[in-house]
């Protein structure tokens, strides 16, 4: 199975990253963390890596749901997307799919939850 849902854009970096941050809100996504995992790879390593962007969104109301249902579930929150650059105008964004992460977990009712941000995240992306 598939562990994460993806888009290919023409774009440059920057952009996408602009795109993807406006869009959440339509979605009920917030950034609640974002770091360029190619600057730590470089500070921390000395190594150059290609553009390469961890954005953490979050859903509350969802969250919250996910987190009645399992309280352990913050383990695997929030959600990431990633924005990595292939080329200089050729972009892939990616986000976790939930319904994948969670499959460890036996809980049918947090399946189904996470059923529901999975359509969440794939119309975000599908809009780019």
């Amino acid at each position: 199975m598939k562990y994460y849902i993806e888009k290919e854009l023409n774009s440059t970096f920057d952009k996408a990253i602009e795109r993807i941050k406006s869009s959440l809100p339509e979605y009920g996504f917030g950034v609640v963390t974002e770091f360029n995992l190619d600057e730590k790879l470089k500070d921390k390593l000395g190594v150059d890596f290609r553009k390469y962007k961890v954005i953490g969104a979050c859903n509350p109301k969802s969250a919250y749901e996910a987190l009645q249902l399992e309280p352990m579930i913050g383990t695997m929150l929030p959600c990431n997307i990633i924005v990595q650059e292939i080329e200089p105008t050729k972009i892939q964004v990616a986000a976790i799919d939930p319904v994948a992460s969670m499959q460890a977990i036996e809980n049918p009712m947090l399946t189904e939850a996470a059923e529901s941000i999975k359509q969440m995240l794939k119309k975000l992306i599908d809009s780019l």
